[in-house]
């Protein structure tokens, strides 16, 4: 088979085995996985791995989500075209391009320099131009700069949490949304919370998981209420 035939099959394949049937039925979210190539996104030592169900390593002992935590949580977080989206955590800037795909402007904050340069790269190369790799630790928010600051409409946290700091709460709009893995192992949810007036959020349970945690994390006890 011809490689580019090849890779379609795999990404087809991918769409309908893993992903379909993990509840992922938006049409315009499927659309956006066929869009952006997930392949341009992976070292070149696991492009073998590119559309597996599976984490793929990168350096600094980090991953890649498997493809179908990828691609629910974008279907959770409801993007619109019109929305500022702040991630932390950003990898090898594939979820960055995913986001960006469908919203105004991404902020990606990555806290290992060499990451930072990979999703930089990565993104440059694929031609978005509406997402900005941050080098700096995320882990208890990210006011931002300039027209890019907080509040943001979306915050997606790549890595679990043992609780989700206050600081989060206060940096997205009333209407925004989190999504965050919080607990600790062998336990951890993932969830997604609604600010629904200044001083109410809501959070809904959406299923159990096991990520790594997010490198910078806090302690439970260290939080401020």
């Amino acid at each position: 088979m011809h490689p580019d035939l090849y890779t379609k099959q795999a990404r087809f394949n991918m769409i309908e085995q893993q992903i379909r049937t993990w509840d992922v039925l938006n049409t315009a979210i499927l659309q956006t996985l066929v869009t952006v190539r997930r392949e341009a996104f992976v070292p070149a030592a696991h492009q073998s791995l590119a559309f597996m169900d599976t984490e793929i390593p990168l350096p600094c002992g980090q991953n890649m989500l498997s493809p179908k935590m990828e691609a629910r949580i974008l279907q959770e977080v409801a993007v619109e075209p019109h929305e500022s989206v702040l991630e932390i955590g950003a990898g090898s800037g594939y979820m960055a391009a995913l986001l960006a795909q469908r919203a105004r402007h991404v902020t990606t904050v990555e806290i290992e320099p060499e990451l930072q340069a990979m999703a930089a790269s990565n993104l440059a190369a694929y031609g978005l131009t509406n997402v900005n790799v941050e080098a700096g630790d995320g882990a208890r928010g990210w006011p931002g700069f300039g027209a890019h600051a907080a509040p943001y409409d979306v915050i997606v946290i790549s890595g679990s949490l043992p609780d989700l700091p206050q600081v989060f709460l206060s940096q997205i709009k009333i209407g925004g949304r989190i999504f965050a893995v919080v607990g600790e192992a062998p336990m951890m949810q993932a969830r997604l919370i609604t600010r629904m007036t200044n001083e109410a959020w809501d959070t809904r349970t959406l299923f159990e998981t096991m990520i790594k945690p997010l490198r910078g994390a806090i302690a439970p006890s260290a939080f401020q209420f």
